[in-house]
């Protein structure tokens, strides 16, 4: 990605991939004033060109080639500047959600940098409809009728984590209903070995959502899922993960 640099001030960010004009000069008023016919021509007075105040009126236009054969020094010197990407404030997008960037440039280092700001965490908890909301004519329509103070707004990471968890138990659990089934209807014995593996999935799958019931906030559910190397070479994260066949 790339940054113009005009006076000081990034004016624009130059694809790569096609030339572009270095602005030299530009029309100005005075310049408009004079562009008329003179006294005695038949259309004298009326504008004799059609570019206006701020077009370009002078320019260097250069390849799409100096992206890619010119060196970084080469291309300051026209005002073109590679934009650096600060990462140090973005976060996990999973959890939270991002600025945009802001540039700037750096006349002293010869630098273009694009920063974000404070990254803002997802709702961890839900948020219920207030009753001022509620009561709101300019939100007629959007609470559901019988809304009150406890009805759930918009879902909260919480909820959202939850019922992933328990779906997921539940796909786990689908690959050896057959059993079931067919103790159901053949009275043919369940292998003590998926009894064990299916009682083992519940239990499993309870103490993943009081985990993560129990997170203090959006930091606490990051943590939760974040997997980290132990001492033996494995891989875990704090939550766990459901037991497989």
């Amino acid at each position: 990605m790339f940054a113009q640099v005009v006076s000081g001030s990034i004016t624009s960010f130059p694809t790569g991939n096609k030339g572009l004009e270095i602005v030299t000069s530009r029309y100005s008023a005075d310049d408009v004033t004079a562009d008329v016919y003179p006294a005695g021509h038949e259309q004298a007075g009326q504008r004799i060109h059609t570019w206006s105040e701020n077009d370009v009126k002078e320019g260097l236009k250069y390849p799409a080639s100096i992206y890619t054969l010119w060196s970084e020094s080469e291309r300051n010197a026209i005002g073109i500047y590679t934009v650096e990407i600060d990462n140090t404030n973005f976060k996990n997008q999973e959890w939270y959600i991002n600025t945009d960037q802001t540039y700037t440039f750096d006349a002293d280092a010869g630098t273009v940098t694009a920063a974000y700001g404070t990254a803002t965490a997802k709702k961890h908890a839900d948020t219920t409809w207030t009753q001022a909301q509620i009561d709101d004519a300019s939100l007629v329509g959007q609470a559901p009728d019988g809304a009150d103070t406890n009805t759930v707004r918009l879902e909260g990471l919480k909820t959202i984590l939850i019922r992933t968890v328990k779906a997921q138990a539940e796909g786990i659990l689908n690959e050896t209903d057959w059993y079931i089934t067919r103790k159901a209807e053949k009275s043919t014995a369940i292998p003590s070995a998926i009894t064990t593996h299916r009682d083992a999935v519940r239990t499993k799958q309870a103490s993943m959502c009081t985990a993560i019931t129990n997170a203090s906030d959006t930091p606490a559910l990051e943590t939760l899922y974040t997997y980290t190397e132990q001492e033996d070479g494995s891989v875990t994260r704090p939550l766990g993960v459901l037991p497989t066949l």
